[in-house]
C-alpha cells in the first residue's frame, strides 16, 4: 500500500531563513548610551562655562571679553590658585602616605570577611555627606571642641590652639575626605604584585621592610600616583570643606568663585576662574598618566 505524498515540499538548496540578533556593536552603544549622554551634558556644561568666560557682567552670551582672565593675573587671584594648588599637593602626598599602609594590609588579607570589613572602614567617608564630615570636624577641632578638652585634661595645654580656619584645619579635612580615594588604587596595585617576587627577595636575606621598600612599593608605583592624582583633582575643586574649615581666611579658588557668583553675580569671572581651575588641573593629570603610563611600561619590560 502506497503512502500519500505529501502535498508540498521543501525547496532543495534554500537554506533555512535564520534569526538575525543583535550584534555585539549595538549592544554595547546601547550599554554605554547613559553614560554617553551624562558625558554629553557635563561637555555641554563645559562649553557654556567657556562661552560665559569671555563674555561681559550683564552680556554672558553676546559679549565678548578678556577682562576675567587678565583680573586673575592680579596677585590676590593668583595667590588663591598657589594656595588651591600648595593644598592639593599636600593633601594628596599626606594621603597617599596614610594609604600606603593601609592599602598593603588590605592586599594581604586572606579571610573575606576582614576584607569586607576593611573596605567598609576605607568607603565609610564616602557614604558619609560631606556637609556632616565638615560639622564633625567642627565639634573636633572647635576652641571648645573634643581635641582640646583632651589635651588641656592631660595638661599638655593652658589654653585651647586654634586649628580652625586656618590652613592647618582645612588640611585635615582634605586628607580625611579624600582619603578612599587613596587608599583603593594603591590596594588594587599592591595586589597586584605576586607572592613570588616578595619570597624569592625573602629567600637573597632580605627583610620585610627591604621587600616592602625594594619589591612592593616600586612595582605600586603606578597605583600610588593614581591615588595621588584623584586625591589632588578631587580637592584642587573642593568647596566645602575650606569654606567651613577655613571660612574667609583661606581663600581657596573654588571658594572664590562660589563669592563671585553668589553676591556679586559675576557670572564671567567666576568662569573664568573655573576654567583655569579645570585646565591646570587635567594639565597635572595629564602628566601624572605620562609617568604612570611610563613606569607600567617599564614594569612590563623588566619582567
Amino acid at each position: 500500500m502506497e503512502h500519500p505524498q505529501p502535498l508540498t515540499h521543501p525547496l532543495a538548496g534554500v537554506p533555512a531563513r535564520s534569526r538575525r540578533g543583535v550584534s555585539p556593536t549595538t549592544r554595547a552603544w546601547f550599554f554605554l548610551s547613559p553614560s554617553m549622554l551624562f558625558l554629553g551634558v557635563l561637555i555641554a556644561a563645559s562649553l557654556l562655562v567657556l562661552r560665559m568666560s569671555v563674555g561681559t557682567k550683564g552680556a554672558e552670551w553676546t559679549g565678548f571679553s578678556l577682562a576675567s582672565y587678565a583680573q586673575l593675573l592680579e596677585p590676590y587671584y593668583l595667590k588663591s590658585l598657589m594656595l588651591t594648588l600648595r593644598l592639593a599637593l599636600f593633601s594628596a602626598v599626606i594621603a597617599v602616605l596614610l594609604a600606603i599602609p593601609v592599602a598593603y594590609t588590605m592586599s594581604r588579607l586572606t579571610s573575606p570577611l576582614l576584607r569586607r570589613i576593611f573596605l567598609a572602614a576605607v568607603l565609610l567617608p564616602l557614604l558619609v555627606n560631606l556637609l556632616l564630615q565638615s560639622y564633625g570636624w567642627l565639634v573636633i577641632l572647635g576652641p571648645a571642641g573634643m581635641l582640646n578638652q583632651a589635651l588641656m585634661g592631660l595638661g599638655l595645654i593652658k589654653r585651647p590652639i586654634m586649628l580652625l580656619y586656618n590652613q592647618n584645619g582645612v588640611l585635615m579635612g582634605l586628607v580625611q575626605t579624600a582619603f578612599p580615594l587613596a587608599v583603593l588604587p594603591i590596594a588594587s596595585a599592591m595586589r597586584g604584585v605576586a607572592r613570588t617576587y616578595e619570597e624569592a627577595a625573602a629567600t637573597l636575606g632580605a627583610s620585610r621592610f627591604q621587600v616592602f621598600r625594594q619589591v612592593v612599593l616600586p612595582m605600586s608605583l603606578p597605583g600610588i600616583i593614581t591615588g595621588a592624582t584623584l586625591v589632588f583633582a578631587y580637592n584642587a575643586s573642593s568647596f566645602v570643606v575650606p569654606l567651613l574649615l577655613g571660612g574667609r581666611r583661606v581663600p581657596m579658588l573654588a571658594v572664590m568663585v562660589h563669592d563671585q557668583i553668589a553676591p556679586l553675580m559675576n557670572w564671567p569671572a567666576a568662569s573664568a576662574a573655573g576654567v583655569v581651575l579645570i585646565v591646570t588641573t587635567l594639565a597635572i593629570m595629564t602628566l601624572s598618566e605620562y609617568i604612570t603610563g611610563r613606569r607600567r611600561r617599564m614594569l612590563e619590560a623588566s619582567q
